[in-house]
């Protein structure tokens, strides 16, 4: 059942964060931070040296997106403390639009989840010093690599971090599709994203993708250079990590599935969403229809 006091606070939060939404949309800002979310407030943040950045729909917030990012903040051996998520909402997305749920709507279940990551992985940060903070953020960037540009030209971090930006491998199949980048449809575009930064790409091995040997070779054919006719360097197949997701038993668990569930009574929402973006989507009534 939903705690109603609760309800009252995300429903200010809401209304703060459409409110910001505007401001944001009207300004010549690309990127803005609009919340930081801190286990204790009063300490002060340090500069990450590894941002990790889950950029999705969060249409709304899964518990894939809740996995993969305790995945990146406990298990990448490349990444350096201090560490920081961000999670990102693009205004402008190439391929999806604004609809079932409002932008602030889905802001509040990406403060839920902020929340979420920092009680399940402040426990587990290694050393005491660490202070693990999750910033919920905005852009105007449809495409990785000038995202990735916004976060670094902001002038947020005193010395921009590296970035690893988390994605399933339907996500990498798209950066590395040249049609995204007019006028030359190349993937040059990618260069200064990939010489800086990093991808953390979950294996989809149930979506139409192949199983993982498929998704391996996707990843060899860049590092034996079959991509160089458009662009692509051997190099860049350094910057990709390739991880395990759910196991082959384990249900596929997918924001789709989410809005599916809630849109029928909302009984099953349980397996796709945590139990306060549950509450959230119940309270307010979300997907209930297209």
């Amino acid at each position: 059942m939903e705690d109603e006091s609760l309800m009252q606070v995300l429903r200010t939060l809401k209304k703060t964060y459409a409110s910001s939404l505007e401001a944001f949309v009207k300004s010549s800002s690309a990127f803005r931070i609009l919340k930081t979310h801190s286990p204790d407030t009063s300490r002060t943040v340090p500069n990450p040296r590894t941002l990790y950045v889950l950029d999705s729909s969060f249409n709304p917030p899964s518990l894939a997106h809740l996995r993969i990012a305790l995945s990146a903040l406990r298990n990448d051996p490349r990444g350096v403390d201090p560490k920081r998520l961000m999670l990102l909402l693009s205004t402008h997305n190439a391929d999806k639009s604004s609809k079932p749920a409002a932008f602030e709507e889905r802001l509040v279940m990406m403060s839920l989840m902020a929340s979420d990551v920092i009680k399940k992985a402040v426990s587990s940060v290694s050393k005491p010093s660490d202070h693990l903070v999750v910033d919920v953020a905005l852009t105007k960037k449809p495409y990785f690599h000038d995202k990735a540009a916004a976060i670094d030209e902001s002038g947020v971090f005193s010395e921009p971090p590296e970035q690893v930006h988390l994605a399933g491998f339907d996500t990498l199949i798209r950066i590395f599709n040249a049609k995204y980048y007019a006028p030359d449809h190349t993937l040059t575009p990618l260069q200064p994203f990939l010489e800086k930064h990093r991808l953390r790409v979950t294996y989809r091995p149930d979506d139409g993708w192949g199983g993982r040997q498929e998704q391996d070779k996707y990843l060899q054919e860049i590092r034996n250079g079959g991509r160089e006719h458009e662009g692509g360097k051997r190099e860049w197949a350094g910057q990709i990590d390739m991880i395990e997701g759910k196991s082959d038993e384990e249900e596929t668990i997918s924001s789709t599935k989410a809005r599916n569930a809630a849109k029928a009574g909302g009984a099953g929402l349980d397996k796709y969403v945590s139990p306060s973006a549950r509450d959230w989507i119940r309270s307010e009534g979300l997907y209930l229809s297209d």
